[in-house]
Protein backbone atom coordinates (compact mmCIF):
# COMPACT_ATOMS: atom_id res chain seq x y z
CA UNK A 1 0.00 0.00 0.00
CA UNK A 2 1.48 3.31 -1.16
CA UNK A 3 0.37 6.90 -1.41
CA UNK A 4 -1.90 9.02 0.79
CA UNK A 5 -3.69 6.04 2.29
CA UNK A 6 -0.39 4.55 3.51
CA UNK A 7 0.68 7.89 5.00
CA UNK A 8 -2.68 8.19 6.79
CA UNK A 9 -2.32 4.68 8.20
CA UNK A 10 1.22 5.41 9.47
CA UNK A 11 0.11 8.65 11.08
CA UNK A 12 -2.71 6.84 12.88
CA UNK A 13 -0.31 4.14 14.10
CA UNK A 14 2.22 6.67 15.35
CA UNK A 15 -0.60 8.57 17.13
CA UNK A 16 -1.72 5.34 18.82
CA UNK A 17 1.88 4.66 19.98
CA UNK A 18 2.21 8.19 21.35
CA UNK A 19 -1.15 7.94 23.11
CA UNK A 20 -0.11 4.62 24.71
CA UNK A 21 3.16 6.18 25.84
CA UNK A 22 1.35 9.15 27.44
CA UNK A 23 -1.17 6.88 29.17
CA UNK A 24 1.68 4.70 30.47
CA UNK A 25 3.59 7.69 31.87
CA UNK A 26 0.41 8.92 33.53
CA UNK A 27 -0.18 5.49 35.11
CA UNK A 28 3.37 5.45 36.47
CA UNK A 29 3.00 8.95 37.87
CA UNK A 30 -0.34 8.04 39.47
CA UNK A 31 1.13 5.12 41.44
CA UNK A 32 1.43 6.17 45.09
CA UNK A 33 3.05 3.01 46.42
CA UNK A 34 5.50 0.38 45.26
CA UNK A 35 2.65 -2.16 45.07
CA UNK A 36 0.55 0.11 42.87
CA UNK A 37 3.56 0.65 40.62
CA UNK A 38 4.11 -3.08 40.38
CA UNK A 39 0.48 -3.56 39.30
CA UNK A 40 1.04 -1.32 36.25
CA UNK A 41 3.72 -3.56 34.75
CA UNK A 42 1.39 -5.90 32.85
CA UNK A 43 -0.54 -2.96 31.40
CA UNK A 44 2.68 -1.30 30.27
CA UNK A 45 4.93 -4.13 29.12
CA UNK A 46 2.82 -7.28 28.81
CA UNK A 47 1.71 -8.93 25.55
CA UNK A 48 -1.87 -7.67 26.12
CA UNK A 49 -0.80 -4.08 26.75
CA UNK A 50 -1.59 -1.41 24.15
CA UNK A 51 1.99 -1.30 22.90
CA UNK A 52 2.15 -5.12 23.01
CA UNK A 53 -0.92 -5.43 20.72
CA UNK A 54 0.49 -2.79 18.38
CA UNK A 55 3.73 -4.76 18.13
CA UNK A 56 1.82 -7.97 17.36
CA UNK A 57 0.19 -6.22 14.42
CA UNK A 58 3.50 -5.26 12.82
CA UNK A 59 3.51 -8.45 10.76
CA UNK A 60 0.74 -7.13 8.51
CA UNK A 61 2.36 -3.74 7.95
CA UNK A 62 4.11 -2.85 4.69
CA UNK A 63 7.90 -2.84 4.99
CA UNK A 64 8.18 0.95 4.51
CA UNK A 65 5.82 1.54 7.49
CA UNK A 66 7.31 -1.14 9.72
CA UNK A 67 10.70 0.56 10.17
CA UNK A 68 9.27 3.95 11.17
CA UNK A 69 6.60 2.48 13.44
CA UNK A 70 9.11 0.05 15.03
CA UNK A 71 11.48 2.87 15.88
CA UNK A 72 8.65 4.86 17.48
CA UNK A 73 7.45 1.79 19.38
CA UNK A 74 10.96 1.04 20.73
CA UNK A 75 11.42 4.65 21.87
CA UNK A 76 8.05 4.63 23.64
CA UNK A 77 8.77 1.32 25.38
CA UNK A 78 12.22 2.49 26.46
CA UNK A 79 10.83 5.73 27.88
CA UNK A 80 8.21 3.82 29.84
CA UNK A 81 10.79 1.33 31.22
CA UNK A 82 13.10 4.19 32.31
CA UNK A 83 10.23 6.06 33.99
CA UNK A 84 9.08 2.84 35.68
CA UNK A 85 12.62 2.03 36.97
CA UNK A 86 13.09 5.59 38.28
CA UNK A 87 9.79 5.42 40.12
CA UNK A 88 10.69 2.01 41.59
CA UNK A 89 14.04 3.44 42.83
CA UNK A 90 12.26 6.34 44.49
CA UNK A 91 9.84 4.02 46.30
CA UNK A 92 12.71 1.76 47.40
CA UNK A 93 14.69 4.75 48.71
CA UNK A 94 11.66 6.04 50.59
CA UNK A 95 11.06 2.60 52.13
CA UNK A 96 14.74 2.44 53.17
CA UNK A 97 14.55 5.84 54.82
CA UNK A 98 11.43 4.78 56.71
CA UNK A 99 13.09 1.55 57.86
CA UNK A 100 16.23 3.37 59.04
CA UNK A 101 14.12 5.89 60.92
CA UNK A 102 12.17 3.11 62.63
CA UNK A 103 15.32 1.09 63.49
CA UNK A 104 17.49 4.06 64.48
CA UNK A 105 19.33 3.62 67.78
CA UNK A 106 21.27 6.23 69.74
CA UNK A 107 24.69 4.61 70.24
CA UNK A 108 26.31 7.64 71.83
CA UNK A 109 28.58 6.27 74.56
CA UNK A 110 28.77 9.40 76.68
CA UNK A 111 25.48 11.22 77.23
CA UNK A 112 25.65 15.02 77.12
CA UNK A 113 24.82 17.26 80.02
CA UNK A 114 25.67 17.29 83.71
CA UNK A 115 25.42 13.49 84.06
CA UNK A 116 28.39 12.64 81.86
CA UNK A 117 31.21 10.68 83.47
CA UNK A 118 34.88 11.44 83.98
CA UNK A 119 38.17 9.68 84.63
CA UNK A 120 38.58 7.74 87.86
CA UNK A 121 40.51 9.46 90.64
CA UNK A 122 43.45 7.03 90.30
CA UNK A 123 43.63 7.69 86.56
CA UNK A 124 43.48 11.44 87.14
CA UNK A 125 46.31 11.18 89.67
CA UNK A 126 48.40 9.03 87.33
CA UNK A 127 48.04 11.52 84.48
CA UNK A 128 48.96 14.43 86.77
CA UNK A 129 52.09 12.59 87.92
CA UNK A 130 53.05 11.77 84.35
CA UNK A 131 52.62 15.41 83.35
CA UNK A 132 54.88 16.56 86.18
CA UNK A 133 57.68 14.12 85.36
CA UNK A 134 57.42 14.60 81.59
CA UNK A 135 57.82 18.30 82.28
CA UNK A 136 61.03 17.45 84.12
CA UNK A 137 62.40 15.56 81.09
CA UNK A 138 61.33 11.98 81.87
CA UNK A 139 59.73 9.52 79.45
CA UNK A 140 56.91 7.11 80.36
CA UNK A 141 57.57 3.33 80.14
CA UNK A 142 55.19 0.40 80.58
CA UNK A 143 55.56 -3.36 80.88
CA UNK A 144 53.56 -6.59 81.38
CA UNK A 145 51.63 -7.15 84.60
CA UNK A 146 52.60 -10.84 84.65
CA UNK A 147 56.36 -11.21 85.05
CA UNK A 148 58.95 -13.95 85.46
CA UNK A 149 60.73 -14.34 88.76
CA UNK A 150 63.86 -13.03 87.04
CA UNK A 151 62.41 -9.62 86.21
CA UNK A 152 60.37 -9.26 89.39
CA UNK A 153 63.07 -10.40 91.86
CA UNK A 154 66.41 -11.82 90.73
CA UNK A 155 67.44 -9.07 88.32
CA UNK A 156 66.65 -6.63 91.14
CA UNK A 157 69.26 -8.26 93.41
CA UNK A 158 66.73 -10.54 95.11
CA UNK A 159 67.90 -14.14 94.52
CA UNK A 160 65.71 -17.06 95.53
CA UNK A 161 67.04 -17.38 99.10
CA UNK A 162 67.18 -13.65 99.82
CA UNK A 163 65.38 -12.89 103.12
CA UNK A 164 64.04 -9.59 101.76
CA UNK A 165 61.61 -11.53 99.55
CA UNK A 166 59.39 -11.79 102.59
CA UNK A 167 58.73 -8.05 102.15
CA UNK A 168 56.46 -8.90 99.22
CA UNK A 169 53.42 -11.18 99.48
CA UNK A 170 53.57 -12.56 95.97
CA UNK A 171 50.84 -14.06 93.77
CA UNK A 172 52.20 -16.87 91.56
CA UNK A 173 50.54 -17.97 88.31
CA UNK A 174 50.11 -21.59 87.25
CA UNK A 175 50.26 -21.34 83.46
CA UNK A 176 50.88 -25.04 82.84
CA UNK A 177 53.51 -24.35 80.19
CA UNK A 178 56.71 -22.43 79.64
CA UNK A 179 56.21 -18.69 79.58
CA UNK A 180 57.06 -16.37 76.70
CA UNK A 181 57.45 -13.30 78.92
CA UNK A 182 61.17 -12.92 78.51
CA UNK A 183 64.53 -14.52 77.86
CA UNK A 184 65.89 -13.95 81.39
CA UNK A 185 66.38 -16.62 84.00
CA UNK A 186 63.47 -18.13 85.89
CA UNK A 187 61.32 -18.75 82.81
CA UNK A 188 59.41 -21.79 84.08
CA UNK A 189 55.65 -21.48 84.45
CA UNK A 190 55.85 -22.02 88.23
CA UNK A 191 57.95 -18.86 88.57
CA UNK A 192 55.58 -16.50 86.77
CA UNK A 193 54.11 -13.92 89.12
CA UNK A 194 51.77 -10.98 89.09
CA UNK A 195 54.28 -8.18 89.48
CA UNK A 196 54.61 -6.91 93.04
CA UNK A 197 56.03 -3.54 91.93
CA UNK A 198 56.76 -1.74 88.65
CA UNK A 199 60.53 -2.17 89.08
CA UNK A 200 60.56 -4.97 86.43
CA UNK A 201 59.79 -2.28 83.89
CA UNK A 202 63.05 -0.57 84.89
CA UNK A 203 64.95 -3.80 84.15
CA UNK A 204 63.29 -4.08 80.74
CA UNK A 205 64.12 -0.44 79.94
CA UNK A 206 67.79 -0.94 80.87
CA UNK A 207 67.93 -4.13 78.80
CA UNK A 208 66.35 -2.56 75.75
CA UNK A 209 68.55 0.53 75.39
CA UNK A 210 71.83 2.04 76.45
CA UNK A 211 72.06 4.92 78.96
CA UNK A 212 71.39 7.75 79.52
CA UNK A 213 67.94 6.77 80.84
CA UNK A 214 65.36 9.11 82.37
CA UNK A 215 62.02 7.36 82.69
CA UNK A 216 59.03 6.75 84.96
CA UNK A 217 57.09 3.48 85.17
CA UNK A 218 53.44 3.80 86.30
CA UNK A 219 51.14 0.81 86.50
CA UNK A 220 49.01 -1.69 88.40
CA UNK A 221 50.69 -4.07 90.88
CA UNK A 222 49.48 -7.04 92.94
CA UNK A 223 50.16 -8.40 96.44
CA UNK A 224 48.44 -10.82 98.80
CA UNK A 225 47.20 -8.06 101.06
CA UNK A 226 43.92 -8.01 102.96
CA UNK A 227 41.83 -5.01 101.97
CA UNK A 228 41.66 -2.37 104.69
CA UNK A 229 41.75 1.41 104.99
CA UNK A 230 45.32 1.63 103.69
CA UNK A 231 45.89 -1.63 101.75
CA UNK A 232 44.42 -3.33 98.68
CA UNK A 233 45.51 -6.54 96.91
CA UNK A 234 45.53 -4.58 93.64
CA UNK A 235 46.91 -1.07 93.69
CA UNK A 236 49.03 1.33 91.61
CA UNK A 237 52.63 2.49 91.73
CA UNK A 238 54.84 4.90 89.87
CA UNK A 239 58.59 4.42 89.86
CA UNK A 240 61.35 6.53 88.41
CA UNK A 241 64.75 5.56 87.03
CA UNK A 242 67.74 7.69 86.06
CA UNK A 243 70.98 6.20 84.72
CA UNK A 244 73.69 8.53 83.45
CA UNK A 245 77.31 9.50 83.98
CA UNK A 246 78.07 11.28 87.22
CA UNK A 247 74.67 10.75 88.88
CA UNK A 248 74.86 11.20 92.65
CA UNK A 249 72.61 11.01 95.71
CA UNK A 250 72.35 14.80 95.55
CA UNK A 251 70.67 14.48 92.12
CA UNK A 252 68.13 12.11 93.66
CA UNK A 253 67.36 14.51 96.53
CA UNK A 254 67.05 17.45 94.13
CA UNK A 255 64.74 15.56 91.76
CA UNK A 256 62.39 14.52 94.57
CA UNK A 257 62.32 18.04 95.99
CA UNK A 258 61.52 19.45 92.54
CA UNK A 259 58.72 16.91 92.11
CA UNK A 260 57.28 17.66 95.56
CA UNK A 261 57.10 21.37 94.87
CA UNK A 262 55.66 20.88 91.38
CA UNK A 263 52.96 18.43 92.47
CA UNK A 264 52.00 19.59 95.98
CA UNK A 265 52.99 23.24 95.83
CA UNK A 266 55.85 25.32 97.16
CA UNK A 267 54.64 25.02 100.76
CA UNK A 268 55.39 21.27 100.80
CA UNK A 269 58.98 20.03 100.93
CA UNK A 270 60.70 16.64 101.10
CA UNK A 271 63.31 14.87 103.18
CA UNK A 272 65.20 11.56 102.99
CA UNK A 273 65.73 9.09 105.85
CA UNK A 274 68.20 6.17 105.75
CA UNK A 275 66.56 2.83 104.97
CA UNK A 276 67.20 -0.47 103.19
CA UNK A 277 66.11 -1.86 99.83
CA UNK A 278 67.86 -4.77 98.09
CA UNK A 279 67.98 -3.00 94.72
CA UNK A 280 69.42 0.34 95.88
CA UNK A 281 72.52 1.25 97.88
CA UNK A 282 72.44 3.56 99.72
CA UNK A 283 68.66 3.57 100.24
CA UNK A 284 66.28 6.04 101.83
CA UNK A 285 62.66 6.65 102.74
CA UNK A 286 61.08 9.63 101.00
CA UNK A 287 58.96 11.84 103.29
CA UNK A 288 57.02 15.02 102.52
CA UNK A 289 55.59 17.73 104.72
CA UNK A 290 52.20 16.65 106.04
CA UNK A 291 49.66 18.00 103.58
CA UNK A 292 46.98 18.01 106.29
CA UNK A 293 48.65 20.20 108.90
CA UNK A 294 51.40 21.79 106.80
CA UNK A 295 54.10 20.39 109.09
CA UNK A 296 52.61 21.63 112.37
CA UNK A 297 51.81 18.11 113.57
CA UNK A 298 48.48 16.31 113.56
CA UNK A 299 46.92 12.89 114.03
CA UNK A 300 47.53 11.95 110.40
CA UNK A 301 51.29 12.48 110.64
CA UNK A 302 51.43 11.26 114.26
CA UNK A 303 52.52 14.73 115.39
CA UNK A 304 55.77 14.53 113.41
CA UNK A 305 54.85 16.97 110.65
CA UNK A 306 55.99 14.44 108.01
CA UNK A 307 54.27 11.73 105.96
CA UNK A 308 56.12 8.82 104.35
CA UNK A 309 55.56 8.78 100.59
CA UNK A 310 57.87 6.07 99.21
CA UNK A 311 61.35 4.63 98.90
CA UNK A 312 64.39 5.59 96.86
CA UNK A 313 68.13 5.17 96.54
CA UNK A 314 71.10 4.76 94.22
CA UNK A 315 70.73 1.82 91.82
CA UNK A 316 72.67 -1.15 93.19
CA UNK A 317 75.73 -2.10 91.08
CA UNK A 318 74.43 -5.70 90.88
CA UNK A 319 71.23 -4.45 89.22
CA UNK A 320 73.22 -2.51 86.64
CA UNK A 321 75.44 -5.54 86.01
CA UNK A 322 72.37 -7.77 85.50
CA UNK A 323 71.36 -5.40 82.68
CA UNK A 324 74.85 -5.39 81.13
CA UNK A 325 75.51 -1.80 82.18
CA UNK A 326 79.03 -0.95 83.34
CA UNK A 327 78.52 0.37 86.88
CA UNK A 328 82.02 1.90 86.86
CA UNK A 329 80.99 4.19 83.99
CA UNK A 330 77.30 4.70 84.76
CA UNK A 331 75.46 5.42 87.98
CA UNK A 332 71.81 6.02 88.67
CA UNK A 333 69.00 6.43 91.14
CA UNK A 334 65.50 5.03 91.46
CA UNK A 335 62.43 5.99 93.46
CA UNK A 336 58.85 4.82 93.81
CA UNK A 337 55.62 5.50 95.64
CA UNK A 338 51.97 4.49 95.59
CA UNK A 339 49.63 6.40 93.31
CA UNK A 340 46.58 5.41 95.36
CA UNK A 341 48.22 6.66 98.56
CA UNK A 342 49.14 9.89 96.83
CA UNK A 343 45.52 10.39 95.80
CA UNK A 344 44.39 9.80 99.38
CA UNK A 345 46.81 12.40 100.70
CA UNK A 346 46.09 14.99 98.06
CA UNK A 347 42.31 14.82 98.52
CA UNK A 348 42.12 14.03 102.25
CA UNK A 349 40.47 10.62 101.81
CA UNK A 350 40.47 8.42 104.92
CA UNK A 351 39.79 4.97 103.47
CA UNK A 352 41.47 3.52 100.37
CA UNK A 353 38.51 1.19 99.81
CA UNK A 354 36.25 4.16 99.06
CA UNK A 355 37.93 4.56 95.68
CA UNK A 356 36.95 1.04 94.57
CA UNK A 357 33.40 0.55 95.87
CA UNK A 358 31.97 2.36 92.81
CA UNK A 359 29.81 4.63 94.94
CA UNK A 360 28.81 7.34 92.47
CA UNK A 361 28.31 9.81 95.32
CA UNK A 362 31.99 9.46 96.20
CA UNK A 363 33.43 9.27 92.68
CA UNK A 364 31.48 12.29 91.42
CA UNK A 365 33.36 14.54 93.87
CA UNK A 366 36.62 14.30 91.90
Amino acid sequence: MNGPAADAGLDTLLADIDAARSQGLAAIAAASTADELSQTESGLFGRKSVLGRIKQGFGSLPAEMRATAGRALNEAQQELRTAHADAADEFAAAARRTQLQQEWLDLTETPPGPGRGHLHLVTQTTERLEDVFVGMGFTVSEGPQAETDWYNFEALNLPAAHPARSMWDTLYLDLGERTELGDGEGGEASSVVLRTHTSPVQIRVMESGAPPIYTICPGRVFRRDTADASHMPVFHQIEGLVVDRGISFADLAGTLEEFTSAYFGKAISSRLRPSYFPFTEPSAEFDITCVICGGAGCQTCQRTGWIELGGCGMVHPNVLANCDIDFEEWTGFAFGFGIDRLALMRHGIDDLRDMYTNDIRFLSQF
